[in-house]
């Protein structure tokens, strides 16, 4: 059983980053800042509660009878409690024989067309420490772009208002970028493990690699590029947050409502309405939050029993990077031609093609990732420079289609209409081929991140557990072969 390490980093990350919080919120107080300390503040204490109420739901902590748990995590303390809980967990495992074990099953990589399925038995333990890994991998998501990406914007921004880096305040900007990187790159693996459950999934340090970078160049330019924005514009940055965030946050809302299905039952059992409502919320909150700063592999659909929309594709992808790249480059532009004498010491266009070529080489190692180190590159339908084939001919011919086609020139205007019928151009059938193609796209890259069964372990020794064993899944979901 491997050591439960992605448990101590994220609690690591999370009381790191909070003691900062709490000392530099204490030096704006000292200082009379009280706008920034009240800033500071909401931006921790906020993502905290959150990360709190995340683990009592998915330990089921209210249907037990666990009173010193509920209050360890009413003083912000339940993350420290489930780390030590987890590790006394794996420091336990061998010294007694367990009476009850499940049995599960997982294929390996197909190596010449073929798939070996592997038997595995799973101890009560070790069912655990799976719930565990699950619980602190989604914590860690909240606490990245709810928290930690808030802060980091709002941490730079000050430096640039007051034209100096305290000890304080870039030690908080470390931590949260670290934070803000090493969410992205959980919600990466954990999406990956959930799509394809029934394999055994191999993460190597390669692909970690690739992930931290691409996530690191792609977040921090993008932090950068919205605070040079609100440094000059600060009126407009608020409209540009906000038309962001709420076209992540009623997209899944529109395509619910367009659909006209029922409302979803299946979240929990012991959930009313209401709550189901503020869960799907939640859900939606954090899933504009995390395409506000990078691109979300995971689609949410709530007119799906799970949630997730499974369709996925390049297609998709490539339209948020083009999107996403020409808007940093708008906000660069607008930023460059409204700067103020603040800036005169500082290389203004060298500074905006930096910013745009990190964006670039983020683009360029997401698909390094995709091409040579994704554990289960060879379950795609096709690859990624097919994929991005694909679309640039699509754009190429979605172009050709909306251009004017036969054009008459200068001397056949002049000329009278003639009165023999007109041929039928020959590109009438090129919006049903755009349509065909847009539907023939290959869905490679399908995720499902947030709902797959948690285990709920009871302490009755006479119950035996339930689920599978890559990264705490207990459901299949289909792959593309």
């Amino acid at each position: 059983m491997r050591l439960p390490s992605s448990i101590f980093v994220s609690v690591s990350l999370f009381t790191a980053e909070t003691t900062a919080a709490l000392y530099l919120s204490s030096t704006y107080s000292s200082a009379g800042d009280q706008i920034w300390q009240g800033l500071t503040l909401l931006f921790t204490l906020v993502p905290s509660v959150l990360v709190q109420l995340t683990l009592t739901f998915i330990h089921r902590d209210l249907s037990r009878d666990r009173p010193l748990i509920l209050l360890l995590h009413i003083l912000q303390l339940g993350p420290i409690v489930r780390c030590l809980e987890a590790f006394c967990i794996y420091g336990s495992v061998g010294r007694v024989e367990e009476p009850y074990v499940s049995i599960t099953r997982k294929k390996q990589m197909p190596r010449g067309g073929q798939s070996e399925e592997v038997e595995r038995q799973v101890g009560q333990a070790e069912g655990k420490l799976f719930t565990h890994r699950a619980a602190f991998a989604r914590t860690s998501v909240i606490q990245a772009f709810l928290g930690s990406a808030p802060q980091l914007t709002l941490q730079l921004y000050i430096c640039i208002l007051q034209q100096e880096v305290s000890i304080g305040r870039g030690t908080l900007m470390v931590i949260s970028l670290l934070s803000i990187v090493y969410g992205a790159l959980r919600c990466n693996i954990l999406a990956i493990k959930i799509k394809y459950d029934d394999y055994e999934v191999d993460v190597r340090p390669m692909a970690y690699l690739c992930i931290f970078l691409w996530r690191s160049f792609e977040i921090a330019t993008r932090v950068v590029v919205l605070v040079l924005f609100s440094s000059v514009l600060q009126l407009w940055i608020l409209p540009v947050v906000l038309l962001n965030f709420l076209l992540f946050f009623l997209y899944p809302w529109i395509l619910f409502w367009q659909s006209h299905s029922p409302f979803p039952e299946n979240i929990e059992k012991t959930l009313t309405r209401v709550g189901t409502t503020i869960v799907l919320c939640l859900l939606t909150f954090l899933y504009a939050g995390i395409n506000m700063f990078c691109w979300s592999a995971v689609q949410v659909k709530l007119n799906d029993p799970d949630l997730i929309n499974k369709s996925q594709n390049w297609y998709r992808m490539s339209v948020y990077y083009m999107l996403r790249f020409v808007e940093n480059a708008s906000l660069l532009l607008l930023w460059y031609i409204y700067k103020t004498d603040f800036y005169k010491f500082i290389c203004a266009p060298l500074l905006v093609v930096k910013l745009l070529v990190a964006y670039a080489i983020a683009i360029f190692f997401m698909m390094v990732f995709y091409q040579f180190f994704h554990p289960c590159r060879r379950l795609f339908s096709s690859s990624m420079t097919e994929g991005l084939w694909d679309c640039s001919s699509l754009i190429c011919l979605v172009c050709n289609s909306a251009s004017p086609q036969n054009m008459p020139t200068g001397k056949a205007v002049l000329e009278p209409p003639s009165t023999t019928t007109p041929k039928e151009p020959a590109n009438d059938g090129a919006h049903d081929t755009v349509s065909d193609t847009i539907e023939d796209l290959p869905n490679d890259t399908t995720y499902d991140m947030l709902n797959d069964t948690i285990y709920d372990i009871p302490d009755d020794m006479g119950n035996s557990i339930a689920g599978g064993v890559n990264g705490d899944i207990c459901h299949t979901v289909s792959c593309n072969a």
